[in-house]
């Protein structure tokens, strides 16, 4: 594995459109530069895994998913206690690209993780879009989802460098992203 020379940590609400700004980076830098990294495949694999379920079902955004959720976020919990970069390592395995993109970066313990392990090079990216934006692409609050610390773990504590909006607005979005393209074509 070679050393990065940047990683995106994106973080957002539910919804707000993280692996949709992820997919655009990728596809603005191209797949040979930017790969798209995402701690909750490790996690759903090996929950998969321990509780025999189908894997593949549990990375879409399906009924399926969202029926072992709760216990899924419990079960991960668990294990960052036990060892805080064990999903962290897990999804940086074999990635090659100089540009990693995490998608879904939700705790503290996961930037922490990131940057004690890559310094300098790791950036931090909120993904933000109004409630009504989330509500219209099909975000209804759960109770003990929308207000566990996998939704809300970095709603403080962390000064983002960048700040992306993502309200349907694709001329505004595509001038954040191309700022930040640019950024990253400097660090190359």
């Amino acid at each position: 594995m070679a050393a990065p020379r940047s990683v995106l940590l994106l973080s957002g609400k539910r919804k707000s459109g993280k692996d949709f700004v992820a997919e655009e980076l990728r596809s603005r830098l191209g797949p040979d530069v930017c790969t798209i990294l995402r701690l909750s495949g490790p996690l759903k694999e090996q929950y998969a895994k321990e509780h025999g379920l189908d894997f593949e079902r549990l990375l879409d955004a399906s009924a399926y998913k969202e029926r072992f959720r709760q216990d899924m976020i419990r079960w991960g919990e668990e294990k960052r206690r036990a060892d805080p970069g064990f999903f962290c390592r897990a999804a940086v395995r074999g990635a090659l690209q100089p540009v990693w993109v995490v998608s879904d970066t939700r705790r503290l313990s996961d930037v922490e993780w990131f940057r004690d392990t890559y310094g300098d090079v790791v950036q931090t990216v909120r993904v933000v879009a109004t409630e009504e934006t989330r509500k219209r692409r099909n975000w209804v609050f759960v109770t003990g989802v929308d207000d566990a610390e996998s939704e809300c773990g970095l709603d403080q504590g962390v000064a983002f460098d960048w700040v992306i909006t993502n309200d349907g607005d694709e001329v505004a979005l595509g001038e954040q992203l191309e700022e930040l393209v640019q950024s990253l074509h400097r660090s190359l």
